[in-house]
């Protein structure tokens, strides 16, 4: 029996429309994955986002597929299709089970799938997945079926685009809104820079984090907070400000896209034993001088965001601001003490 006859435009503006009665995140897939399977006769749908260090395709949202093939290693897609996906602008397989190019064919033929088409799922003209159509019997898919799934794919791009955002910018709020509880609940600098590390370590998934302070006599970083690093890797050797991603110490950040074989980076193999592929350096300053530098160290290959670079700074010009505000109430301290005495003893006189 043919396919039946759809108006794919039609369906898109509906689609659309009824993105605004939506939720939430879920809900909008949802109904992205309910028109696919509704008007390509589909069994099934998912979307497969690309992650940092993993080596599949990690399913993050489906309609139509059992949890128990869901949430197994089974239904990851392999790297490999990427290229064969992004070469042609799809992948189509008529029979799943037995394509070569899928893994785990076993597993779909259990699961009751038949035919499979993969389009890209693409943000901003980057690559961040694919997004993936099942049916339950083996069939054809017209130039017309594709094109509606490329559309549906974008969609759930621009979904996980909008939703990353947000998350985001949760993210950043909550970390600011904790280091700011920390700062006003202690003037122990030790205490604030090592919140501060892990805080940060946790909200851009980053492998470690360091704050690295200035010594100016020796022209040497010293780190005074860490997270995730290990005693070998701290215990290195003398960190040059000169030769340690130089522009830093001038007061620029600066992202080091691969920390193996940077000259710009002063221990490379310690960084490829380490496991640190890539680097981001941001100056802490007090004022307009630089004191030292926050870096976070990621465990992938890693092109750092604007975004996340001038989070990053804000933090650094923060851990600053609190260095300066700890070293001032030290000072105070300090006077008082000596004021004290010098009064005590103009009272001995008496």
């Amino acid at each position: 029996m043919p396919p039946r006859q759809h108006d794919y435009f039609k369906t898109l503006i509906q689609l659309s429309q009824t993105f605004g009665a939506a939720r939430n995140r879920g809900e909008l897939l949802n109904l992205i994955f309910q028109s696919a399977m509704d008007n390509l006769d589909g069994k099934a749908a998912c979307l497969y986002l690309a992650e940092p260090g993993k080596r599949e395709l990690v399913p993050v949202a489906q309609k139509g597929l059992s949890e128990s093939y869901f949430r197994s290693r089974k239904s990851m897609l392999a790297r490999k299709i990427l290229p064969l996906v992004h070469e042609e602008g799809f992948l189509y397989s008529r029979n799943a089970s037995e394509d070569p190019r899928l893994e785990y064919p076993e597993s779909k033929k259990a699961e009751g799938i038949a035919s499979v088409l993969a389009v890209p799922v693409k943000v901003k003209g980057r690559d961040i997945g694919v997004f993936c159509l099942f049916t339950g019997q083996p069939r054809e898919f017209p130039v017309a079926d594709i094109e509606f799934l490329m559309a549906l794919a974008q969609q759930s791009g621009g979904v996980m685009e909008h939703a990353r955002l947000i998350d985001q910018l949760r993210r950043e709020n909550q970390l600011f809104l904790d280091l700011a509880a920390k700062f006003n609940s202690t003037l122990d600098i030790k205490e604030i820079l090592q919140s501060m590390s892990v805080d940060l370590a946790g909200a851009l998934k980053v492998k470690a984090t360091a704050i690295l302070l200035l010594d100016e006599d020796t022209r040497t970083l010293k780190v005074v907070s860490s997270f995730g690093l290990s005693d070998q890797y701290l215990k290195k050797g003398p960190v040059s400000a000169d030769k340690s991603i130089p522009p830093t110490p001038n007061g620029k950040p600066v992202v080091i896209k691969d920390a193996y074989t940077s000259k710009r980076v002063q221990y490379r193999e310690m960084n490829k034993k380490e496991g640190i592929a890539s680097i981001l350096s941001v100056p802490v300053k007090t004022k307009e001088k630089v004191i030292g530098v926050l870096r976070l160290y990621s465990g992938v290959k890693r092109a750092f965001t604007r975004d996340e670079i001038m989070m990053v700074t804000a933090l650094a010009y923060i851990g600053g601001l609190a260095i300066q505000n700890a070293s001032l109430y030290l000072l105070c301290q300090t006077d008082m003490k000596d004021l004290k005495e010098e009064l005590w003893s103009h009272r001995s006189w008496f």
